[in-house]
């Protein structure tokens, strides 16, 4: 994996999303390597926004209030920026079945929005893209590979899948250059914890802590492949660095499968409250079920040297340690 540490000295950095569990992580990591780091986020409810996320830094980085739908905003915040992650989005697949319009205004026009001021006014910057598991639809087969077939069954999924196909448009004929995630379930510290429509292990921290009761749909055998931010974080910051991944996708996720089950019980027993218990799927998620999901990670493996290091059962415990210290800043 490439050392980083003067890779990023003094390079100008811009985060859309900034304000949330992954762009203030990434903002942490990069400041701490010397960058000059300015977060864009609209703090649009109910979404990730949070000022304490980045209070380890927050004298070291510029922050700036704005929506990536806004086109004279971000053509003034894209100048002069040497790489660009941008985070900013629509969170959750349930919404955008009840709201495509708004999910597609922000993930896929707002995403159209950025990459047309890049072209416009610094074609020569990196900039990476945040999709999801959810735009392979239903899986057809183990480990998930970038080959696997995208059949996206929300609105969610496909405008992701809309906006990974803009950014292949816009490297391909304006030659910007991108690298495309497609992330598996993230988790960890500086998650929102006011609902479960983002992180479902961080919901299931929040409830555990409250002595509540778990609840997993059916039998809890199903299978999901869970990633750590902090590794997440470590693997957009080495493809923004790696010119071999630009014009690519990969998949991120920890390589792991989990049953669902076993997850909502490490929760319980590491927290040391709570309880689970098996209830009938609900329709509104029976209808975007995808089957299980592992992650092939092989591929950014071998562009970068990059793999995850912290295990599900560290990653909670980490995650529910940040909480137990700092839960006034995200309960409500």
């Amino acid at each position: 994996m490439k050392d980083l540490s003067s890779e990023f000295k003094d390079k100008k950095v811009l985060i859309t999303g900034g304000l949330g569990m992954i762009g203030s992580t990434i903002a942490i990591k990069l400041v701490n390597y010397g960058a000059n780091v300015t977060l864009v986020d609209s703090c649009i409810e109910p979404y990730g926004a949070n000022l304490f996320n980045i209070e380890p830094i927050k004298d070291k980085v510029t922050i700036n209030i704005s929506d990536i739908r806004d086109k004279e905003s971000i053509k003034m915040l894209v100048k002069n920026k040497d790489i660009i992650f941008n985070l900013a989005g629509q969170v959750s697949h349930n919404d955008s079945m009840d709201n495509p319009y708004l999910d597609a205004d922000i993930n896929y026009i707002g995403h159209l929005t950025v990459l047309e001021c890049l072209r416009k006014h610094n074609p020569d910057a990196v900039i990476l893209h945040a999709g999801s598991r959810l735009q392979f639809g239903r899986i057809e087969y183990l480990p998930v590979d970038e080959k696997h077939p995208l059949r996206p069954r929300t609105p969610y999924a496909l405008n992701k899948t809309a906006a990974e196909n803009t950014y292949f448009f816009y490297h391909d004929v304006h030659g910007i250059r991108f690298v495309a995630f497609r992330i598996a379930n993230p988790y960890g510290p500086r998650s929102q914890m006011r609902h479960n429509k983002y992180s479902m292990i961080n919901w299931f921290i929040r409830q555990a802590m409250e002595s509540r009761t778990l609840k997993v749909f059916g039998d809890g055998g199903q299978i999901r492949d869970y990633i750590y931010v902090d590794d997440l974080a470590e693997a957009f910051i080495q493809a923004s660095a790696n010119s071999t991944c630009h014009g690519k996708v990969f998949n991120v996720g920890s390589g792991i499968g989990t049953k669902f089950k076993d997850m909502a019980e490490t929760i319980v027993a590491t927290v040391g409250d709570g309880g689970v218990e098996y209830v009938p799927w609900p329709h509104n998620y029976i209808n975007v079920e995808t089957g299980d999901h592992i992650t092939d990670i092989s591929k950014i493996h071998e562009a970068t040297g990059w793999k995850p290091v912290i295990d599900l059962s560290e990653g909670i415990k980490n995650t529910y340690e940040y909480y137990k210290k700092n839960n006034a800043y995200y309960w409500g």
